[in-house]
């Protein structure tokens, strides 16, 4: 099976959940994100990719390199753990699935259980469960996951 690609639509997607924001005029700071994770540029963190301190100060170019980095090793994640074709939207929505919860969940979930299964329309319900970080519901996951996750 050919090794799949997040599209510019599914980047354009992550993008508006993950809303790249300015801090401090003109460079990119550090945040908190509703799960108490240090994050920056487009919902990167310390737990995979380039790493960063409190003190970072990124471009627009930084965040939009490291975003790219970042979905590439997402890439490679879902495409080892699928093992059935999909469509490019759904193989963004699982880009999206892994770099929001990791892919420890996806590896473990229910979800790709149905998938690898053939049961698409399974999996996609699956999605609206995946709604908490740090224990708390967030909108955009809601939102998010309300879609089907694009499945």
């Amino acid at each position: 099976m050919a090794k799949r690609k997040l599209s510019p639509r599914g980047a354009a997607l992550i993008k508006t959940f993950e809303s790249c924001q300015k801090r401090n005029g003109t460079v990119f700071t550090p945040y908190v994100c509703p799960a108490g994770v240090p994050t920056i540029g487009w919902g990167h963190t310390n737990h995979h990719g380039r790493p960063f301190d409190k003190n970072a100060r990124w471009t627009q170019q930084d965040c939009d390199d490291v975003f790219a980095e970042d979905m590439a090793g997402f890439e490679e994640q879902v495409n080892s753990l699928v093992k059935v074709p999909l469509k490019q939207h759904q193989f963004d929505a699982l880009v999206s699935f892994v770099y929001n919860v990791g892919v420890g969940n996806l590896r473990s979930s229910t979800l790709l259980r149905k998938l690898n299964g053939g049961d698409v329309q399974g999996a996609a319900l699956e999605f609206h469960r995946w709604n908490r970080s740090g224990g708390k519901v967030v909108a955009g996951l809601v939102r998010w996951g309300a879609r089907g996750g694009v499945l």
